[in-house]
């Protein structure tokens, strides 16, 4: 796979070689036959694939093999492509679509000079996409055209490297991991449905052969959709590179009928006579150019004309009218959907008619934006002469998540609890209520002036303290913390004196190889088989990892020379290790034991691998906390500190010596934690007799 006009950044080589990006930084000074730049700006040069890989190679930087894997020059050349990544994508999904399907038809089409291959492709390619692609309605543009030969010649080189990935991964994981590391390298293109409230999404929605998603992005909600035999999957979306990769995304991902068509919904549904059993739709939040003038008489609005500020609803009605009869249309909504006065008659008439069926509020960090915590609506069309349910399901999932929404580890429970209270209430029409999390309140009830839906109004969280019972067990763990925290006070010593005290710096020592320096991930990637990850917090507060990595997520390229399960940009906790907060003031600093190691280092976090025949951890970490060292070494920004750790000064003493030191730094330290324990004990017992006494579960005696 060669190609001599594509282009890598700096970022790009150090991935192709495994390195950071200051090693990059290091070639380009020290050696004067490094590749020059052909591209870029000043600040951002760009250099040529071919040269570099040549480079890297000659200099012996590409490990035991003296090979770029794979994975790392097909993505290097899908960046690089003249007409940008999206236009690189498009070529590739068709061209693995050809090796899936007809791959006989590939070897010949491969088999020839890169010229005549672009020739031949398009007739090729057109006999696989058309069958496997439709159009919508008059106006509504096909998701996926064959380009013509003109326009695949720059890509043949890509589409050569793609199927020979695809033959070690096979189609579909070689598509997916093309478009997942597109997405990552340009978040803020795209408004994504992570895999958690996707998989929740179409689990509430049921089984379903035809499934329509009128707002489809990147096709995360129709690919979480249960495969079944026969299975038709529509997807439209406005911006036509959108609705093309989600359509080839799921003619990778399933045999599946795949429909996708790109045209604004609301203004030229595709589907308009699709009946779906389910609708799957994350859409657009707070749109005020919907089309409010435009659709005034639109036959959608069946349950009220949507409010210029209510785009949400008009998405919600659009949703119900490509239903079949009790289909079921599940939606990510804004939390101000369901309090809204310009939207109350909408509500209102949607529950009269028992169209809405749950509201569900999910934890904050589910999905974009992340500050706030987002409902989904679940609804169903009524069926003819069918009663209108009485009742409406709230949840509040707040409670289920242990960490951040978009800890993928947290999701489990929530999905669980969620789809089960969501199948009995579906089944019976009503359930018993749960309290903090699931209960049904009548229609009647909620058909006041305000017609507000927010489960946090109507299900009030349990009492923190969770009952009398549980509060005096609390009580007695903090009496225990207490009794330990007095134990534990450490004595007062005498005056020493530290006059002439010879010192070095943590800078001096990493220099000697008494210790090792490495700071949090440049990029975020996961070291194969780590799953936990020491967040700056952790440390601040002393508990243990509550980062976790996403299992989907490519990890990063291994180290050469390195540790056995750290890579270019992750490092992984060892009991000693010493692990301190750049950003902390030296408030913290954290020797990791046998329950916290194996942890990935967060960012944020500077990690000192002290040789345990030179230095104890323990006093180490000690000398990193005192306040007049890290005056000394700290630099300050208009708003925030940094502290330079090779800066900061310790005593040179003998290993002895130092564990005189540690030993009473290891005390202070158990100290710390059991004041920490009181402290979170003593809150949590508070706030558990506030409630109780204000909710009458516990009386004022």
């Amino acid at each position: 796979m060669r190609d001599n006009t594509t282009e890598v950044t700096a970022a790009g080589i150090a991935r192709l070689a495994g390195v950071g990006r200051a090693a990059v930084s290091n070639w380009r000074r020290r050696h004067p036959d490094f590749p020059k730049p052909v591209g870029g700006t000043e600040t951002s040069p760009s250099f040529a694939l071919a040269e570099v890989e040549e480079w890297l190679r000659t200099q012996g930087k590409l490990g035991k093999l003296g090979e770029v894997p794979l994975k790392e020059r097909v993505w290097q050349h899908l960046a690089g492509h003249p007409e940008g990544p999206v236009t690189a994508l498009l070529h590739a999904g068709c061209a693995l679509l050809l090796v899936r399907d007809r791959h006989p038809d590939w070897l010949t089409v491969s088999a020839v000079s890169d010229e005549r291959m672009a020739e031949l492709l398009p007739g090729v390619l057109e006999d696989v996409v058309a069958p496997r692609f439709g159009g919508g309605a008059e106006g509504a543009r096909q998701a996926v055209s064959v380009p013509d030969a003109g326009r695949l010649l720059p890509s043949v080189p890509l589409l050569r490297g793609v199927a020979e990935l695809a033959s070690e991964l096979g189609a579909r994981q070689t598509y997916e991991f093309l478009i997942g590391r597109h997405i990552d390298a340009n978040p803020r293109q795209y408004t994504l449905t992570p895999a958690g409230p996707a998989d929740l999404m179409a689990a509430l929605a049921g089984p379903a052969t035809a499934v329509l998603d009128p707002a489809c992005g990147t096709g995360a909600l129709l690919r979480a959709v249960e495969p079944r035999p026969d299975q038709c999957l529509h997807g439209q979306d406005s911006a036509p590179e959108l609705a093309a990769l989600t359509a080839l995304r799921l003619a990778l991902h399933s045999d599946a009928t795949v429909r996708a068509a790109a045209a604004d919904t609301l203004r030229a549904d595709a589907f308009g006579q699709a009946r779906a059993d389910a609708v799957l739709c994350h859409p657009p939040f707070n749109e005020r150019n919907w089309g409010h003038e435009e659709l005034a008489y639109d036959p959608r609005w069946e349950y009220g004309f949507p409010a210029r500020t209510e785009s949400e609803l008009a998405w919600v009605q659009h949703a119900l009218a490509r239903l079949r009869d009790g289909g079921t249309a599940v939606l990510l909504m804004p939390p101000a959907a369901a309090s809204r006065r310009s939207g109350r008659r909408v509500r209102a008439d949607l529950l009269r008619r028992g169209a809405l069926r749950a509201v569900i509020a999910l934890p904050a960090g589910a999905a974009p934006p992340y500050n706030i915590p987002l409902h989904v609506w679940v609804l169903k069309k009524p069926v003819p002469g069918a009663q209108a349910s009485p009742e409406l399901l709230l949840v509040e999932t707040a409670g289920l998540a242990a960490a951040d929404g978009r800890d993928r580890q947290a999701w489990r429970p929530v999905q669980d609890a969620v789809v089960d209270v969501w199948r009995r209430f579906d089944r019976h029409g009503s359930v018993d209520e749960q309290p903090g999390l699931a209960r049904c309140v009548p229609v009647l009830e909620l058909l006041d002036d305000e017609v507000d839906l927010a489960p946090a109004r109507r299900l009030p969280p349990p009492a923190a303290g969770g009952g009398a019972g549980e509060l005096a067990a609390v009580r007695e763990r903090l009496g225990d913390a207490v009794r330990r925290t007095a134990d534990l006070m450490p004595p007062l010593a005498k005056k020493g004196d530290a006059a002439h005290r010879p010192v070095t710096t943590v800078g001096e020592l990493a220099r000697a190889g008494a210790l090792s320096l490495r700071t949090g991930p440049v990029s975020g990637a996961a070291a194969p088989g780590v799953t936990r990850v020491l967040t700056e917090h952790d440390v601040l507060a002393g508990t243990e990892p509550s980062g976790s990595v996403d299992p989907l997520r490519e990890p990063a390229a291994p180290l050469q020379e390195s540790a056995v399960g750290e890579t270019a940009d992750s490092v992984v906790t060892r009991p000693g290790d010493v692990v301190i907060p750049l950003s902390g003031g030296g408030t913290a600093a954290r020797v990791i034991d046998e329950t916290t190691a194996g942890a990935a280092l967060g960012r944020g976090l500077t990690l000192l691998r002290p040789d345990p025949a030179a230095l104890d951890p323990w006093f180490l970490a000690g000398f990193l906390r005192g306040t007049a060292n890290n005056r000394q070494a700290s630099s300050y920004a208009s708003t925030a500190a940094r502290l330079d750790v090779r800066r900061i000064r310790l005593p040179r003493l003998p290993l002895d010596g130092q564990r005189g030191y540690g030993e009473r730094f290891r005390a202070l330290a158990a100290f710390e934690d059991t004041l920490r324990l009181a402290g979170r004990l003593g809150e949590q017992l508070v706030r558990g007799l506030h409630d109780g006494l204000t909710d009458g579960t516990l009386p004022p005696e």
